[in-house]
């Protein structure tokens, strides 16, 4: 069973509000300055064309706006998107139902469709390339092959490991674009255009303090944001400001360096339990009493990124900006 922790990229319980702070349009979307440049030539190249846009994958981290970039898309092209994920389109049929439902130039957003089934992901190749899909009818020497126009699309796939794509899926998006961790001063403007949103004043050393702790992910900043609204509304006088975000985030638990309780105990596990390493990672979880995935999943790639730990074929190893960060000792070279 996963944590649930106000710093998890994925999408937790409360996305349905985040949906109120998403961009609707490039203009609105702060940040990715470089593919948002390219995305608005090919828009309107596509339009003045009257085509539809050409296939498109985002890969990244989650939490870094691919579905949020998939909605703006369809609505600078004037048309309609349908949303669905990789797991959830369990056989072909389902998939053809999908498509054969779409009207000329529409968009079909595919979330995680690194996890599309094999017999699925098949039936999207012609469908890609000739706008048509074949489906088999019957079983046995009976079985007879249908063959079905599709109306002109545009796929859009996203995914958070796009080495998982098999090559002959991945070799069929004409567009591919990788989104980035945002930088301080793109998540302290995304927090600001928050609260104008959300009704409450967010001061700009304020937006800072949230921005800094956001780990570069808007989605952990608009999540950071609505609960620094609730600290506000009641210890506060309903505005941000640097000592409310401040507040608010000692309460959440989470650090100057964006860290919370979780990251900070295998960090300590790793120095006080296992002299800073090397530890295998599943002994490293039973220390902690944590499942294997949440560490792999939901820590580590945040204290990699950020220098707290390496990883050695022996096993994973504290740093020392884990040390210092702690406040501890190292007592000997790492």
């Amino acid at each position: 069973m996963r944590t649930e922790r106000i710093v998890q990229p994925e999408t937790a319980a409360d996305e349905v509000a985040l949906k109120t702070l998403r961009p609707r349009t490039l203009e609105e979307f702060i940040g990715q300055e470089a593919v948002k440049e390219k995305l608005r030539i090919y828009v309107e190249a596509a339009l003045r064309r009257d085509e539809p846009l050409d296939h498109v994958l985002l890969h990244s981290p989650p939490g870094l706006g691919k579905t949020t970039l998939a909605q703006i898309i369809a609505a600078e092209m004037g048309v309609g998107i349908r949303i669905s994920s990789g797991p959830a389109i369990e056989k072909a049929g389902d998939l053809a139902a999908i498509l054969t439902n779409l009207r000329p130039r529409d968009i079909f957003f595919i979330d995680e469709i690194h996890r599309l089934r094999r017999p699925v992901e098949e039936i999207l190749y012609p469908a890609m390339e000739d706008y048509k899909i074949d489906i088999i009818l019957g079983e046995g020497p009976n079985a007879q092959s249908l063959r079905i126009d599709l109306p002109p699309f545009t796929l859009i796939g996203a995914t958070t490991r796009a080495g998982l794509i098999s090559a002959p899926l991945r070799d069929r998006f004409e567009v591919s674009f990788r989104l980035n961790f945002y930088s301080v001063e793109e998540l302290q403007a995304i927090i600001v255009r928050g609260g104008k949103l959300l009704g409450v004043e967010v001061t700009d050393d304020g937006a800072r303090e949230l921005a800094a702790r956001a780990r570069g992910t808007p989605r952990i900043a608009g999540r950071l944001l609505r609960r620094a609204r609730d600290y506000a509304q009641v210890r506060g006088d309903g505005r941000i400001d640097r000592e409310t975000a401040r507040a608010a985030l000692a309460m959440l638990e989470i650090d100057d360096a964006g860290l919370d309780r979780l990251d900070r105990a295998v960090l300590i596990a790793l120095i006080d339990k296992f002299n800073g390493g090397p530890v295998g990672l599943e002994t490293l979880a039973a220390a902690l009493s944590e499942e294997k995935d949440t560490l792999t999943d939901l820590v580590e790639p945040y204290l990699l990124q950020e220098g707290f730990i390496k990883r050695t074929p022996q096993g994973r190893v504290a740093t020392d900006r884990a040390y210092a960060h702690l406040r501890r000792n190292p007592g000997r070279l790492i």
